[in-house]
């Protein structure tokens, strides 16, 4: 009775937290950018004294979705999206250099370049620094380009470029910030076969319908062990009377 009563409740737990991750995925539909994380069940014998008579389930984010989102055009100059693989490096809020596709750059009133959720896009040399101009341009390489306020038409002057980089991606893995780092810890090193096309983004690679049908599909689980372990306790209280019977 104890091993079905435990069985069930951890498997509740664990399957609690397996919607979690989708509902994460679910909440990032729309987010520039987003890789899907994806998760798995499997099933751990409890360790200790004697036999390890007892097994409790344990869901793990497995890894993570590095499938291509859609491209959407926007015509927008400082809107760039990652062709192929490869990532832009940004710098994490706690100073560390992470990495993201989400393209939809900004420039900030005191001349920083920003991701939209505010993350200083790095260049070569570091943090990438913008002046009043009246045009700013991104090539397909990374490189911006700005023509100073004042100048001609023609008159574009090369300021900096993109860190733009391809680890494998069997050596990186989504931090807790939501940033794409190297297992090692190391930064990746700038690659110069990764490429940009300005005026589109990337959108998230969430599939919303297979999504949904999992939200669905993780409810139903999770219903079915709260019913085993109402039967565990009728069974349980079941057995008590037939011993107070008997006594």
């Amino acid at each position: 009775m104890d091993k079905m009563l435990y069985i069930s409740m951890s498997t509740a737990q664990q399957t609690m937290r397996s919607q979690a991750v989708n509902t994460n995925n679910l909440a990032n539909i729309n987010t520039t950018g987003f890789r899907a994380d994806f998760e798995q069940f499997r099933s751990v014998p409890v360790l200790g004294e004697g036999l390890a008579s007892r097994v409790y389930s344990t869901s793990e984010r497995a890894a993570t979705n590095f499938d291509q989102g859609t491209i959407q055009s926007t015509g927008r100059e400082l809107d760039i999206s990652i062709q192929g693989e490869g990532f832009i490096a940004v710098q994490g809020n706690d100073g560390r250099e992470g990495y993201t596709r989400a393209g939809d750059l900004h420039i900030t009133p005191s001349g920083q370049l920003t991701t939209g959720t505010g993350l200083v896009v790095l260049g070569e040399g570091g943090p990438i620094s913008i002046p009043a101009a009246e045009k700013v341009e991104i090539g397909s390489d990374g490189t911006i380009s700005i023509r100073p306020l004042g100048a001609s038409a023609s008159a574009l002057a090369q300021l900096d470029r993109i860190k733009l980089v391809k680890p494998e991606l069997n050596q990186i893995q989504k931090d807790a910030d939501g940033l794409i780092r190297q297992v090692d810890g190391n930064d990746a090193p700038i690659d110069a076969t990764v490429t940009v096309a300005s005026g589109t983004l990337e959108t998230s690679n969430v599939n919303a319908v297979g999504a949904l049908v999992k939200m669905i599909t993780l409810q139903r689980q999770y219903e079915m062990q709260v019913k085993m372990m109402a039967t565990a306790q009728e069974n349980s209280t079941s057995s008590a009377r037939l011993l107070q019977l008997g006594s």
